[in-house]
């Protein structure tokens, strides 16, 4: 038996969601999603069978302050997102990108496995990703090192790239955060 847990918190990018999966007897969630304000194809608001419970996501809620607050690289958390195999997949490879890297698309499709001609599914993946930030889908760029397509904006793409010193050359100019 397992609840879903939630709670909010600020961040350079607005006011996160977090929510995450509870297992009966566990004091920590596995965390399910990072939702931004106003994120393409994610949820704005808690379920109404979701239980706020901050202390459940506080360890969640502490790694992405301190990596907004450019102290942590890397995230060490039980994650449990609900996606297909191939979007696991694909989410699994964008793990693989290190703090202050980006690859493009068709490089990310490499990384999974999977041939060239699959680059619109695993960019549809890449978009799908249920754990932004954490999951770094903003490490993702358009075959010609543009910055293209994020849920939450290209604007807090631009600022995350920034914060990790991958902003490509040229974006640098016109930053909205």
């Amino acid at each position: 038996m397992s609840t879903t847990v939630f709670t909010t918190m600020a961040s350079p990018l607005g006011t996160l969601l977090l929510s995450g999966v509870l297992a009966e007897g566990a004091s920590t969630a596995a965390l399910a999603a990072v939702t931004a304000p106003g994120q393409k194809g994610a949820r704005a608001e808690p379920a109404e069978d979701w239980v706020p419970d901050a202390d459940a996501l506080a360890p969640a809620v502490e790694q992405l302050t301190a990596y907004f607050a450019g102290e942590r690289k890397e995230f060490d958390l039980e994650l449990a997102p609900v996606g297909t195999e191939f979007r696991q997949r694909i989410w699994a490879a964008l793990d693989e990108i290190p703090y202050g890297s980006t690859l493009t698309y068709s490089e990310l499709a490499a990384v999974a496995g999977q041939p060239p001609r699959s680059v619109r599914a695993v960019g549809g993946a890449v978009g799908a990703n249920p754990l932004l930030v954490v999951r770094p889908c903003h490490r993702v760029l358009g075959s010609n090192g543009a910055l293209t397509g994020f849920a939450a904006g290209v604007p807090a793409k631009r600022w995350l790239l920034e914060l990790e010193g991958a902003l490509p050359s040229g974006e640098e100019e016109g930053l909205l955060f």
